[in-house]
C-alpha cells in the first residue's frame, strides 16, 4: 500500500468521526454555547474537505489490503482519532493541556473511562456530551464503522475488521464484512435509542440520557455528573443501567442470531452460559457481604448487580463509593477485573471465552493424567474447538499480564502505593476506568505526570486492540518486505 492511500484511508475515518461532531454542535446552539462551536467546526470541516479531496483522486483506483496494511491502518486509525478527539478540548480550553486531552481523548474512543477531570459538571454541556460519544464511537469499532459505511473498503475489510475487533476467534455473522458491520451497527443503534428514551422516562434530561446511553451501551463510563449515576438518586435509572451494561457485555453477534431466530446457536453459546454464571454468582457473593449495611433486599441487590455489570462490562460507572465495602466483596470486584465481558462485544478486559478455554484445557489435563493414551478436544458451543485456540489464548494471556506487571511498574514511579498501581494498570489495559485506592471510584488521573499519562494513553490503545495489533510493530521482521 502506499502513502497516498494510507492517507486517504486515514482522512475518509477521520472525515466519519467530523460528520458525527454535529451532535455536540446541535447541542452548543440549543444550550447557547457559540464560542463551542469552532472548537468542533474547525477540525470537522479541515477533515471533511481533505477528505473529499482524496477521495475523488484516483476514485476508481481497487483498493487491496495486505494483513501487514491492515494493522498498520487500524492502529493509526486509533491513533489519529484520538488526536481528533482531543482537538475540541484545546480550542475550547476545557482542557488546555495538550497531554490531558489527548488522555481523555484515548480514555474516551478506547472506552476506558478513566478522566483526568476533577469537575466534570463545570464543563460545557456540549464538551460533556462529546465525551460520552467518544465512547459510543469507539465501543463497536471506529474502523467497524468505517468499513460498514463505505464500500471501497470492501476490499481487505475483513483484515481491518480482524485487527480491531476482540476475541480469540474473528468471524463474520453474514457472508460480506460489510453487511455485517452495518447489522452490528445498526443493533447497536437501536440499544442506543431505546436506553435514551427508558432514561428519559426515568427522569433523566434528553442531554443526559443520550450521554448515558453513550456511556452504557459503549462500556465506556464518562457521565455527565461528578458522582455519576449515584448523583440521581434513582433507582429506576440504576436498574436500567444494570441491564444494558450487561446486554453491552454480551457478544452482538448472538443479537443477530436472536432477530434471526437462530436460538440454537445462541443455546449453545459456550461464552454466554459463563458470562450468565458470573454475574449471578458474583451478585450473589458482594450482595451476602453487603447486606449488613443495607435496610433492604431489593437495596442490596439492585447495588451489587450495578456494580458486578459495571466492572464486569468494564463500563466503569458508579453508584457507590465501593472502596467502602467489606474486603470480601472488594475480593469479588478485584477478580472481576480480570475476567472482561464477552469477546465481539463492547466491553474490554480479557473477555470470558478465554477463561473458558483455559477451564476447558485444564479440565483436559486432568483427563489426560487420568487417561494418558486418551483423546481430548475442548468444546465451545458444542463443537470441538481449534487446538490453535488454545495457544492463541495462551500468547495473549502472557500478554495481558506482562503488560499489566510493566505497566505498574512503570505507574509505581508516581510513588503511589502498590495496590493503587497495581489496579490502575489493570483499569488501564482491561480498559475498565475506576480501580483502588488513588485511583477508585471517586478518584481521577489527574495527579499523574505527563510521561505516565503517555504511557497509560499506550496501553489503553493496546488493551483496546488487543496488543497483537500494536506488538506487531515492536518486531523486526514486520518491517521487512
Amino acid at each position: 500500500m502506499n502513502l497516498f492511500n494510507f492517507v486517504r484511508i486515514i482522512f475518509l475515518l477521520l472525515a466519519i468521526i467530523s460528520f458525527t461532531f454535529i451532535v455536540p454542535i446541535l447541542v452548543a446552539i440549543f444550550y447557547k454555547e457559540f464560542a463551542i462551536i469552532k472548537s468542533f467546526a474547525i477540525p470537522g470541516i479541515i477533515c471533511i474537505a481533505i477528505a473529499i479531496i482524496l477521495f475523488f483522486i484516483r476514485k476508481k483506483e481497487k483498493l487491496i489490503l495486505t494483513p501487514k496494511d491492515s494493522f498498520i491502518i487500524v492502529a493509526c486509525s486509533w491513533l489519529f482519532a484520538s488526536i481528533l478527539g482531543a482537538i475540541p478540548f484545546l480550542i475550547s480550553k476545557t482542557i488546555p493541556n495538550i497531554t490531558d486531552a489527548f488522555f481523555e481523548s484515548v480514555s474516551g474512543f478506547t472506552t476506558t473511562g478513566a478522566t483526568i477531570l476533577s469537575d466534570v459538571e463545570s464543563l460545557p454541556i456540549s464538551i460533556n456530551l462529546w465525551r460520552c460519544q467518544m465512547h459510543w464511537l469507539g465501543g463497536m469499532g471506529i474502523v467497524a464503522l468505517t468499513v460498514a459505511l463505505l464500500p471501497l473498503l470492501g476490499v481487505g475489510g475483513f483484515q481491518l475488521i480482524k485487527a480491531e475487533t476482540t476475541g480469540p476467534e474473528k468471524g463474520k455473522v453474514t457472508p460480506k464484512i460489510t453487511t455485517t458491520a452495518k447489522i452490528l451497527w445498526f443493533i447497536y443503534v437501536g440499544f442506543t435509542v431505546l436506553q435514551t428514551v427508558l432514561l428519559r422516562l426515568a427522569g433523566m434530561s434528553w442531554i443526559e440520557s443520550l450521554a448515558h446511553a453513550f456511556s452504557t451501551l459503549g462500556t465506556g463510563g464518562f457521565s455527565t455528573r461528578n458522582s455519576s449515576i449515584a448523583s440521581f438518586n434513582s433507582n429506576t435509572i440504576e436498574w436500567i443501567c444494570t441491564i444494558f451494561m450487561f446486554l453491552a457485555g454480551i457478544n452482538f453477534s448472538l443479537y443477530f442470531y436472536l432477530f434471526t431466530k437462530k436460538m440454537e446457536d445462541i443455546r449453545k453459546n459456550s461464552e454466554l452460559k459463563a458470562y450468565f454464571l458470573i454475574v449471578l454468582l458474583a451478585i450473589i457473593i458482594i450482595a451476602f457481604f453487603i447486606s449488613p449495611e443495607y435496610s433492604s433486599l431489593a437495596d442490596v441487590i439492585r447495588v451489587a448487580a450495578f456494580q458486578v455489570t459495571s466492572i464486569l462490562s468494564t463500563t466503569g460507572l458508579a453508584s457507590v463509593n465501593y472502596m467502602l465495602w467489606p474486603a470480601g466483596a472488594l475480593l469479588i470486584i478485584f477478580i472481576l477485573m480480570f475476567i472482561g465481558g464477552s469477546s465481539g462485544s463492547t466491553a474490554g478486559g480479557v473477555k470470558v471465552i478465554r477463561w473458558v478455554v483455559l477451564a476447558k484445557q485444564m479440565s483436559n489435563e486432568v483427563k489426560r493424567l487420568l487417561h494418558p493414551h486418551g483423546v481430548f478436544n475442548i468444546r465451545l458451543n458444542g463443537r470441538a474447538g481449534r487446538k490453535d485456540v488454545v495457544f492463541s489464548v495462551a500468547g495473549f494471556m502472557f500478554l495481558y499480564f506482562l503488560l499489566v506487571i510493566i505497566t505498574a511498574i512503570v505507574v509505581s514511579f508516581e510513588d503511589i502505593d502498590v495496590i493503587s498501581s497495581f489496579t490502575a494498570s489493570l483499569a488501564m489495559i482491561g480498559n475498565i476506568g475506576p480501580g483502588f485506592g488513588a485511583v477508585g471510584p471517586v478518584e481521577n488521573f489527574g495527579f499523574f505526570s505527563d510521561f505516565i499519562k503517555w504511557w497509560l494513553s499506550f496501553v489503553m490503545i493496546a488493551g483496546r486492540l488487543e496488543f497483537y495489533t500494536i506488538i506487531v510493530f515492536f518486531m523486526p521482521s514486520f518491517w521487512k518486505k
